[in-house]
This record gives C-alpha cells, sequence and structure tokens, in this order.
C-alpha cells in the first residue's frame, strides 16, 4: 500500500462519515429547504465518493458515473429550488 492509496483511504472513510451525518441531517430537519440542501450534499458527496473510488480502482465506466451523477445532481437541487419557491421566478 502507497501513500496515496492509504490517503484516499483515509479519504473514503472520511467522506462516509460525513455521508452518515448528512443522512442524519436529512432525517432530522425542520423544514423543506434544509431537506433539499442536505439531499443536496449527500449527492454532491456521493460523487465525491464515486471519484475517489474511480481513482483507486481506475476503471473507465467510473468517471462516465460521475459525468451522470453531476448531472442528476444539479437537475435535481434545481427542480427542488423550482418546488420550494412553488413556481415563482
Amino acid at each position: 500500500m502507497t501513500a496515496e492509496n492509504f490517503g484516499l483511504y483515509i479519504g473514503l472513510i472520511v467522506l462516509a462519515g460525513c455521508m452518515i451525518a448528512i443522512a442524519i441531517r436529512l432525517i432530522t430537519a425542520s423544514s423543506e429547504a434544509d431537506r433539499a440542501v442536505a439531499g443536496d450534499l449527500l449527492m454532491f458527496s456521493f460523487t465525491g465518493l464515486l471519484i475517489m473510488l474511480g481513482v483507486l480502482v481506475a476503471p473507465d465506466y467510473f468517471f462516465d458515473m460521475v459525468l451522470v451523477a453531476s448531472v442528476v445532481g444539479f437537475l435535481s437541487a434545481v427542480s427542488l429550488a423550482r418546488v420550494l419557491t412553488r413556481g415563482r421566478r
């Protein structure tokens, strides 16, 4: 195990711990806006997790998955903002 791999494993553990905390916040949030922000943060944390796994394992399809997850995360953030503002511009 090289030092780079060790750093990536530590990063995966830290990111997984953050994702658990975000999921708890998503469940216990008091308002819809807090849930939307927590859901958006959870999606982009998952994208970061995919990136780290892609660097460790390095198959070509991981980076395609990251691209799709980023687009889905952006579109979900826009749609949640639209729902929370009840369609007002």
